[in-house]
């Protein structure tokens, strides 16, 4: 651990923040990637089971629209005693298993698009062809796992998070049904959605195309006052590693970029008091004002961009010259499903750390903590 803190990896391996302290490691066609996890109290309830649960919705091969499976086991994740924290690092692995680097050879000197070859390449004057190495999509599999363990917190202090798929392509819910998010393929809460963006990918895929989307994720339960929050757009923001390759091209918190067709009369969210508490009369905001949370459902959504395409024109090789690039390996004609369980594990993190970092915000608080 103290290897890590002396900066002997890169920033662009650290998750999150202050409190709570994690770090990825590890490449796609590696042996193994996955992460430690710093500043998770002793005595929190947690098995392998409460890991695996959340690797499942992030793996392959859930469906047509996904690649095919590669098994995500976390082994040996954590030091516990009679199944609780200790209060010391977490780590966190996952071997990497059916790698075929052979499909990669073709691209060992030409950019692919919508990638992070050339940027990384530029940065680090290197670049792991099979599969994008440390730009790999996969790296978020040490996210999801420290994000399962942020998530158990968070039940434990009654806040809970709801993250779906909105739209996919132009194919947008206009009904929700919470039961529904696990019984389709692309975690819609809209079954006939669902159904339209499966004929939507089908046309994709015909073309050799791909799709983005918009993931939302929505979390009641927050203590009003809660700082940092706002740390939440650039947790989501920068995935799966920071100024190399982003999956989300924009984040939003409540209304988002609608707002500057609004105005203060409609836009601005009022105070009233019910049963004793001060509640807001709207949620424009999408429950964070400046860096805090006002108590209302806190409103997230990631605009995801599409999949590396199969191309029909001639691309450039690291030489500058022309040529046809012709791209193998394995794709997903779009992310956004498995990205939902990215996103809420993002956002279970940053809000755990804010929670953290908040105990200590009032002297009051401190007072409180330490009296008999």
């Amino acid at each position: 651990i103290p290897e890590f803190n002396k900066g002997s990896y890169t920033n662009e391996s650290v998750i999150i923040r202050k409190k709570i302290r994690g770090y990825t490691w590890g490449e796609s066609h590696g042996k193994a990637i996955g992460a430690v996890l710093d500043g998770c109290p002793a005595g929190l309830s947690l098995c392998e089971e409460d890991i695996q649960v959340f690797l499942d919705r992030r793996k392959p091969g859930q469906s047509r629209y996904t690649t095919a499976v590669r098994k995500e086991i976390c082994g040996d994740p954590f030091r516990s005693f009679e199944g609780k924290t200790t209060g010391t690092p977490i780590s966190l692995l996952i071997r990497n298993t059916d790698q075929r680097s052979r499909d990669y050879g073709n691209i060992a000197y030409s950019y692919r698009p919508g990638h992070a070859d050339y940027t990384f390449d530029q940065k680090y004057g290197f670049r792991d062809y099979r599969g994008g190495g440390r730009s790999s999509g996969r790296e978020t599999i040490g996210r999801v796992a420290a994000g399962a363990i942020a998530s158990k917190i968070l039940e434990e202090l009654g806040i809970s998070i709801c993250t779906y798929t909105r739209s996919i392509g132009p194919v947008e819910i206009a009904s929700f049904n919470k039961e529904e998010i696990h019984q389709n393929a692309f975690y819609m809460p809209d079954a006939q959605a669902a159904v339209k963006a499966g004929e939507y990918l089908e046309e994709c895929m015909k073309n050799q195309d791909s799709a983005g989307g918009v993931i939302e994720c929505r979390i009641t339960g927050t203590p009003a006052g809660l700082g940092r929050a706002s740390r939440l757009t650039s947790s989501v923001l920068f995935l799966p590693r920071p100024d190399v390759h982003r999956c989300s091209q924009g984040c939003e918190i409540g209304d988002g970029i609608a707002v500057t067709s609004s105005n203060g009369s409609t836009d601005n969210d009022g105070f009233t008091v019910k049963d004793g508490e001060i509640i807001k009369t709207s949620n424009h905001a999408g429950g964070i004002m400046e860096e805090s949370v006002t108590g209302s459902e806190i409103i997230l959504r990631a605009h995801i961009k599409p999949t590396i395409h199969q191309p029909a024109a001639a691309d450039r090789n690291k030489d500058k010259e022309p040529l046809s690039l012709e791209i193998h390996g394995r794709h997903d004609p779009v992310i956004v499903p498995r990205a939902v369980v990215v996103v809420e594990s993002m956002a279970a993190i940053t809000l755990a750390d804010a929670l953290f970092v908040n105990m200590s915000s009032q002297m009051d608080k401190v007072r409180d903590f330490y009296r008999k």
